[in-house]
């Protein structure tokens, strides 16, 4: 091979790695209120006839505190805080500048009647609704199993 094509083909991968390191990183399952983020919303798939499911999330950015107060899904007839807070409502708490997570080894949220098996690698749409960053369409992410 002519050492000319050598040095065009490290050129090129040169260019693409430095581009890669220079462009911020897209992440995926993001949703925006109007004054925090919300961050990959999921569960693990559930066996049939199970009744509920744990979902996980993280809230950071904050701007502003607020309250998770609702959250609505085809996947389940209703929503609950469990865990270390857990309560019989939708009613959790963000701080303001802090990353806040529900995760199932501490406060975490309960989609409570489940109306069929979730099953791994799907998406259904989820509606969170906080008392004052308004409505937020979301997806929750079917996974097989967990990341934060």
């Amino acid at each position: 091979m002519h050492p000319f094509i050598h040095r065009r083909a490290a050129l090129r991968a040169g260019l693409a790695f430095g581009a890669a390191l220079a462009l911020p990183q897209a992440r995926a399952c993001e949703y925006f209120a109007d004054n925090l983020r919300i961050t990959h919303p999921w569960c693990t798939a559930t066996r049939p006839g199970a009744t509920s499911v744990i979902v996980s999330m993280m809230f950071d950015q904050v701007t502003r505190p607020d309250r998770l107060v609702g959250v609505k899904t085809m996947v389940a007839e209703g929503a609950e805080i469990g865990g270390q807070l857990a309560r019989p409502e939708v009613d959790f708490a963000i701080p303001e500048g802090a990353e806040t997570h529900l995760v199932e080894h501490g406060t975490y949220l309960r989609l409570t009647g489940l109306k069929f098996p979730l099953e791994v690698a799907r998406t259904f749409p989820m509606v969170l609704t906080f008392e004052h960053g308004g409505v937020v369409q979301a997806n929750l992410n079917v996974d097989l199993q967990r990341f934060m």
